[in-house]
C-alpha cells in the first residue's frame, strides 16, 4: 500500500474545479448577504443565513442539472471541451459563443432558483402570525392608520424578486471579474 502511486487520481480529480466553484460561494455569500440585510431589512446573522442557504442549495441544484444535462446526447459535441477546459485549463477556439449563452442561461435560471428559495426558506421560517382578538371600535381608526401607513412603506420597500435580482447580479459580476483576473494571470504566467 505505502509504494502505490496515487498521482494518477490526483492528475485526474478537477480540483481546480472544485477550490474555484467553493471561491466563488466564498464570494457570493458575503455579497448576497450584504444586498439582504440592506434592502430586506433582515438583521446580518438571518441575512448570512439565507445567504448561505440559497448560495449552498442553488449550487447543488446547478450542479445535478449540470450533470444531467452532461449525461443528455445534446452534450455530446461539448464534452472533450468541457474535459479539456476541467483538466487543463484550456478552451477551443469554436466555443465562447456558446460560453455566452450557457451563462446568460446560467444566470437566469440561478436567480429563479434563488428566488424560490429565498422565498421558501422566507416562509418556513417565518413566525406563524398570532391569533388576536378582535379590535375594539375605537382601536379600529387607529389600527387603519398604522395600517395605511405600514401599507405605504411596505409599497415604498424592494421586492423580493428585485432584491434576488440585485443580489445575484452583485456576486455574478465579482465572480466574473475572478474569472476575468484568472484569465488574465493565466496569460501573464505562459
Amino acid at each position: 500500500m505505502l509504494g502505490y502511486d496515487f498521482s494518477g487520481y490526483f492528475r485526474a480529480f478537477p480540483f481546480g474545479v472544485i477550490l474555484f466553484d467553493f471561491l466563488f460561494i466564498l464570494v457570493a455569500i458575503p455579497i448576497e448577504a450584504y444586498i439582504l440585510n440592506k434592502r430586506l431589512k433582515f438583521d446580518k446573522r438571518t441575512s448570512v443565513f439565507y445567504a448561505i442557504s440559497i448560495n449552498v442549495f442553488s449550487n447543488v441544484i446547478g450542479w445535478i442539472i449540470f450533470f444531467l444535462v452532461e449525461a443528455s446526447s445534446l452534450f455530446d459535441r461539448y464534452k472533450l471541451e468541457l474535459i479539456s477546459f476541467l483538466l487543463y485549463n484550456s478552451l477551443g477556439d469554436n466555443v465562447y459563443s456558446s460560453i455566452v449563452l450557457t451563462a446568460f442561461i446560467a444566470f437566469f435560471g440561478t436567480l429563479m432558483v434563488k428566488f424560490g428559495l429565498l422565498r421558501l426558506f422566507i416562509l418556513a421560517l417565518s413566525d406563524p402570525p398570532e391569533k388576536n382578538a378582535e379590535p375594539e371600535p375605537e382601536d379600529t381608526i387607529l389600527l387603519s392608520r398604522k395600517m395605511h401607513r405600514g401599507s405605504r412603506k411596505s409599497f415604498q420597500a424592494t421586492s423580493l424578486l428585485t432584491t434576488t435580482l440585485i443580489a445575484n447580479s452583485l456576486s455574478y459580476s465579482a465572480i466574473t471579474l475572478v474569472l476575468i483576473f484568472r484569465m488574465f494571470a493565466r496569460t501573464n504566467v505562459q
